[in-house]
């Protein structure tokens, strides 16, 4: 559990640092590409442990659809209520689908 929360709390740096500008156009490229720096060297303050702790149980492949499915669930919110975009059906169908990779992954063959 402690890889799961320590990788939320990294997507949701990531994403503010990758997104968060969007919302702020006037504001000179630069600057926002120093504070997205700084955002994400906060993200990699988490991702970093939760891959290093993470990496004891599961493969590395294992923690990289963990991260992935964490990172549509973060957007998905981050999308809705900081950048007040809706979620259209397909983007539902399509972030299903890349989640479903996770039963793929994890199931015992």
């Amino acid at each position: 559990m402690k890889t799961i929360t320590l990788l939320t709390i990294s997507n949701i740096f990531m994403t503010f640092a990758w997104y968060g500008h969007l919302k702020f156009k006037e504001t000179p490229l630069w600057k926002v590409i120093f504070l997205s720096w700084l955002i994400a060297f906060a993200e990699y303050c988490f991702q970093v442990p939760a891959n290093r702790i993470g990496h004891k149980v599961f493969s590395a492949a294992q923690l990289k659809v963990i991260q992935e499915v964490i990172t549509l669930v973060v957007f998905a919110i981050f999308s809705i209520y900081y950048l007040k975009e809706g979620i259209r059906w397909n983007y539902i169908v399509a972030f299903i689908l890349i989640a479903s990779a996770t039963f793929f992954m994890f199931h015992k063959w």
